[in-house]
């Protein structure tokens, strides 16, 4: 490379470079000669209302911003580049028709580029089922300039980077392989990660397993690293997925175990419609389990951060890679012991750990959602929508009509059945069919990967609610002064890799009420499966989106069930614990252990037996062969317990 130059924009992921190697775009459809800028969609400076998603990144290679409307168009995101030189570039935008895999017509998630608030003539979000780079066509620009996104629906149009490059004639490569270096050359991102420290536990994953079995750790003395992908703490139990955390804490013979679930979690409200799911936001507290990680000195978290590389020696594991999802910036954490709470078992897997998932019969992920009554002034107030301010307006002086537009690119709803419209409760039993919309059951991805389609499984999820309401608003002309008041773009999963440990804890197990030397957390859920209701999914092969959930069959709960502690690390890589919906159960056995009490007090655990490895400099299958009654001694010991006090 003949010259290079960086430019610094605050808070912005940006670089522009003279480029004459070639060697640097191998895989391109041209000669790479030509000055370049790259811009991280994730690194704009405001994003405006767009969001930024992350849960995609083994597909997409990078986060993308995702306008999450309802319908109403969001503010623009937007930033300021500084270009090599004045002149003419080709303007690349990667992006997606993101119905195009379901041969969908209208392109909702539309959207325009703006250059110093001047749109390019082409639209983007309108082509292609897969992330490409969408031709923008030629523009002339200064030195610096403004770019913003500027959404044209409100239906989850996305961007995930731009590219501008003096050489017309360019082509920028898709290969996610040839992407990621060309990317990373581009934007002058080092692919030897800095020095993230050393500690005795990195928990990765911070849900409500992960955040628990932070603080246990670090309450025992030792020294913690929570990684965590998201701004927020507790997962599925979090304000962006909003999931009622569910399983009883503190029972015997060890009521000490749930100390630190019940510490962090949030004061439960007043069931709304007999639900505590999809409620506002505030009333899932994320401040709470921040502040009660960021008051642990043993703890470091690391929030926006991603691991995507194990380093292992045999069966060890010796470090973790982690990448910043906003700056694309790396780190190495070493440690002697790792949990792996992703949910995904993503660390699990990369190290090479026995893992199952099935292949069909999956559990799928819900995106919860509700709506609102733009009539009712007090439903306005507390409303989270991005237009709040000019819906109060409206509703202030009696404009609170709420039309909502046609959407033929969702599932065709109008002949047939679903929960919330009028006549059919289903399994739910409510007589309000406004409680039956949005709720735990509208759930799809039965058949579908979790983890590469995650991306597919939520945009189902998406329009099978836009479909939903579509119908009950201009087919059925219900509701016309109600309008979408919130949805999760986060999914909320139930199921996916599962690691296997020394034992395999099955739904039989729960069944015949088998013991084991090792009892751990207790359980208290029912053997909690779901699979697609037949009463909803006539013609809609593939989209089903509508769950029934079985108790288990030939199962009655009459006491606690405690499952064993063998279950929390894994059998092949010797320094992993695993804690939440990852741990070593098989398929119909994950149904009572994967609420979130229950896998948090699986992360309390988790972190006394890391104590205890760590004091003794043993495994966590040492600690089941030959610490044991030390580590049911620290279950039986208030949250609050101190390392110094271990015998």
């Amino acid at each position: 490379m003949n010259r290079k130059q960086f430019i610094g924009l605050a808070g912005s992921t940006a670089l522009t470079l003279l480029l004459s190697r070639k060697d640097l775009f191998a895989n391109t459809k041209a000669p790479a000669q030509g000055e370049f800028l790259f811009v991280e969609a994730e690194g704009f400076t405001d994003y405006g209302g767009w969001e930024l998603d992350q849960q995609s990144m083994e597909v997409t290679g990078s986060p993308y911003l995702l306008a999450h409307g309802l319908g109403i168009p969001v503010a623009d995101a937007a930033t300021t580049v500084e270009f090599p030189s004045a002149g003419t570039y080709r303007v690349w935008v990667r992006t997606r028709d993101w119905v195009a895999p379901w041969k969908a017509p209208g392109a909702p998630g539309r959207f325009q580029l703006l250059i110093d608030k001047v749109p390019l003539k082409e639209t983007f979000g309108t082509k292609g089922a897969a992330w490409h780079w969408h031709d923008g066509g030629q523009v002339t620009v200064q030195k610096k300039a403004t770019l913003s996104l500027h959404d044209l629906t409100g239906f989850e149009g996305r961007c995930e980077a731009i590219l501008f490059c003096k050489d017309v004639n360019f082509e920028p490569v898709n290969d996610l392989q040839a992407l990621t270096k060309f990317r990373r050359k581009l934007l002058g991102l080092s692919d030897i990660p800095a020095d993230g420290g050393t500690y005795d536990l990195v928990v990765i994953g911070g849900g409500v397993a992960g955040t628990s079995a932070a603080i246990s750790a670090a309450r025992q003395g030792i020294r913690v690293a929570l990684i965590q992908d998201r701004p927020v703490l507790g997962g599925n139990g979090s304000s962006e997925v909003r999931v009622w955390p569910e399983g009883r804490t503190r029972q015997q013979p060890f009521p000490h175990v749930g100390d630190i679930v019940e510490e962090i979690m949030p004061t439960p409200p007043t069931p709304v419609n007999g639900t505590r799911n999809a409620l506002n936001g505030a009333f899932y507290d994320d401040s709470k389990k921040l502040k009660a990680v960021k008051n642990e000195p043993n703890i470091t978290l690391m929030i926006y951060e991603r691991a995507f590389q194990v380093e292992k020696d045999n069966n060890e594991i010796k470090a973790v890679i982690i990448q910043n999802i906003q700056t694309g910036k790396r780190r190495k954490l070493k440690a002697k012991y790792f949990a792996d709470c992703t949910g995904d078992a993503t660390v699990g897997f990369l190290a090479g750990a026995d893992h199952e998932m099935s292949k069909t019969g999956l559990m799928g992920m819900s995106n919860l959602w509700n709506v609102l009554n733009a009539a009712d002034n007090k439903q306005v107030l507390a409303c989270e929508c991005k237009d709040k301010t000019a819906l109060a307006m409206q509703c202030e002086i009696g404009e609170v009509a709420q039309p909502f537009p046609r959407c033929p690119w969702a599932i065709d709803l109008k002949d047939k059945p679903f929960p919330g419209r009028k006549g059919y409760k289903g399994q739910w039993g409510r007589e309000d069919p406004l409680s039956n919309l949005g709720g735990w059951f509208w759930e799809s991805g039965f058949d579908k990967n979790p983890i590469t389609e995650v991306e597919l499984i939520r945009d189902l999820n998406f329009r099978a609610m836009y479909g939903a309401w579509d119908t009950l608003k201009n087919v059925d002309k219900q509701y016309p002064n109600h309008r979408l008041g919130w949805a999760a773009f986060i999914a909320g999963k139930r199921e996916s890799r599962r690691l296997m440990g020394d034992l395999v804890l099955t739904a039989d197990d729960f069944r015949k009420n088998n013991s084991f030397p090792d009892p751990a957390f207790p359980c208290s859920w029912h053997i909690d499966i779901h699979a697609a209701d037949p009463a909803f999914d006539k013609d809609l092969k593939g989209q089903e989106f509508i769950s029934r959930a079985s108790e288990g069959e030939g199962y009655v709960y009459n006491k606690i069930y405690w499952a064993p502690y063998r279950v929390l690390y894994s059998r092949n890589i010797s320094n992993l614990f695993m804690a939440g919906r990852d741990i070593s159960v098989s398929n119909d056995g994950l149904g009572p252990v994967r609420v979130m009490r229950t896998c948090g007090m699986m992360g309390e655990v988790v972190g006394k037996a890391a104590a205890l490895c760590t004091k003794y400099k043993t495994t966590p299958r040492g600690v089941y062969e030959k610490h044991l009654d030390k580590l049911q001694d620290l279950m039986r010991t208030p949250g609050q317990y101190r390392a110094e006090n271990i015998s």
